[in-house]
């Protein structure tokens, strides 16, 4: 399964790697692919590299004004112009997508692919995984939003709440079949 995972290029404490690391394990070890930002700071280097060691490959989407950050030993490596294009292309070769702990970019790429899955643009499952609860105000935000009728469909059609990568894992196998 290629598996998309928006995160951040910021270096952050463990009670954010070390779920990263745990999960990017997973992914190495269950013969995946990340399809990822391809940075070779912060989250996203945590997860590279854990999923590289554990025998996953790795097929980066950067930026043309981040490609110097770039991750050197990628399987593959695909610049694009510019953010846009950059979201477009991680959707489009990822049969599944992960939203890991991150700032206002990976919000960004959260919410426009819920709004595309939403418009039925695509149907790839989706996962929040909340590490340490980082997104529990954004949970109750959605929950809020569904039930004022703010979402055509329940939102438990748009999006899975993991609460670590174990489970976040289960239901992407299952939502393929692997299980």
């Amino acid at each position: 399964m290629n598996i998309a995972v928006f995160c951040s290029a910021a270096d952050l404490d463990a009670r954010y790697t070390a779920p990263a690391r745990e999960f990017a394990e997973l992914i190495g070890r269950g013969g995946h692919t990340l399809v990822w930002g391809g940075s070779e700071s912060g989250l996203m280097k945590v997860m590279a590299d854990g999923v590289q060691e554990n025998g996953g490959r790795l097929v980066g989407v950067s930026v043309e004004f981040l490609a110097a950050r770039a991750r050197k030993n990628a399987d593959e490596m695909v610049v694009t112009r510019d953010l846009a294009e950059r979201k477009a292309q991680l959707l489009a070769r990822a049969d599944a997508v992960v939203i890991m702990v991150g700032g206002t970019g990976t919000l960004d790429e959260a919410t426009e692919i819920l709004e595309l899955k939403k418009h039925g643009i695509h149907d790839k499952p989706v996962v929040l995984l909340n590490t340490a609860g980082f997104y529990d105000g954004l949970k109750a935000q959605f929950q809020r939003m569904e039930d004022e009728g703010f979402l055509p469909l329940p939102l438990t059609a748009l999006v899975f709440f993991a609460e670590d990568g174990l489970g976040a894992m289960a239901y992407l196998e299952e939502s393929a079949g692997l299980r």
